[in-house]
């Protein structure tokens, strides 16, 4: 039973149909390959950091475009979504237009390759107002990506003092107004650095910290996370040392855990640990979001000792 008085988060983004192969190796140009493993479940940036909110036990609200009700693949959607306790009942149907799909190869060593189709007529969507969904929320957690549509809820967030967290995975402009908007702005280090047009991720932080008065992370993977404190120092957090057998949605559990972690008035080094955590039990098993770990599973690893990375 979900706890009403748990943290409740709003995701913004696009649902996803994920179709994932497991294969030994990565095919190379032209050749065919046979999978040792499939299956199709929704994905996509918002709804893998919802699994992971509601498996960490806060509350997880999505809204975003979604292609026309009559797809067969909504009802699988929709279907797992509630298994999760995740209320999406704000994601908007769009008439006509089709569900965002991608195929998912992941190799031995848990590394993934992804193609993604997403129809362009999606991105004209008009999600419901700022009356109807920020109504008891503590924060909200969007995709850079999104900013088109999602621009004016974060703003009507931050006007009501809630926590804005952007999980950016692609460059950004310099104008982008996520950048003044956000309170949190978590790059990887990819988009970190193009964004900056820095050679290295201090080099980046340090750059767009005169930019924008939000925190300012940066995540590389197995090699941590980067942060700018208070008072401007560059700090660093440690990732977990684990076995990964599939990465998929493993920075979107690191998004969501780091969103319910700061509405829960954890400091901020804790908040990125606890995110770290839950990525690195995430990528030890298969199953894209759905390997998302449970919050006990969480704690037993903070209380463990384990060694970081």
């Amino acid at each position: 039973m979900t706890d009403v008085s748990a943290p409740r988060i709003l995701c913004i983004g696009m649902p996803v149909r994920d179709l994932t192969f497991r294969i030994d190796a990565m095919p190379v140009r032209g050749a065919k390959k046979r999978a040792e493993h499939f299956a199709e479940i929704c994905g996509g940036n918002a709804i893998n950091a919802a699994i992971g909110i509601a498996r960490l036990g806060g509350r997880a609200l999505l809204t975003g475009p979604m292609g026309d009700r009559t797809e067969p693949a909504q009802h699988t959607l929709l279907d797992q979504l509630a298994r999760e306790g995740i209320d999406a009942t704000h994601l908007v149907a769009m008439p006509g237009l089709t569900t965002p799909v991608s195929a998912v190869m992941l190799d031995e060593g848990g590394e993934r390759t992804i193609v993604t189709f997403r129809d362009p007529g999606l991105w004209q969507v008009k999600l419901p107002d700022a009356a109807t969904l920020l109504p008891y929320c503590d924060a909200i957690l969007i995709e850079n990506r999104c900013a088109p549509f999602g621009i004016e809820l974060c703003a009507a967030a931050r006007s009501r003092g809630l926590a804005v967290v952007v999980d950016i995975d692609r460059p950004m402009a310099l104008t982008d107004p996520l950048l003044t908007v956000a309170s949190h702005l978590v790059f990887s280090s990819d988009a970190l650095r193009a964004t900056a047009s820095a050679t290295s991720d201090a080099e980046a932080l340090d750059k767009l910290a005169a930019l924008t008065p939000a925190f300012l992370a940066g995540t590389r993977g197995p090699q941590g996370t980067i942060w700018r404190d208070e008072a401007g120092r560059l700090q660093e957090t440690p990732s977990f040392a684990v076995q990964a057998v599939d990465t998929l949605g493993a920075g979107d559990i690191f998004h969501g855990a780091f969103a319910l972690a700061i509405t829960e008035r954890q400091a901020i080094n804790d908040a990125l640990t606890f995110a770290s955590a839950a990525a690195a039990l995430k990528c030890t098993r298969f199953g894209g979001a759905f390997a998302a770990p449970w919050r006990e599973e969480v704690e037993q690893l903070l209380r463990s000792g384990a060694r970081h990375a």
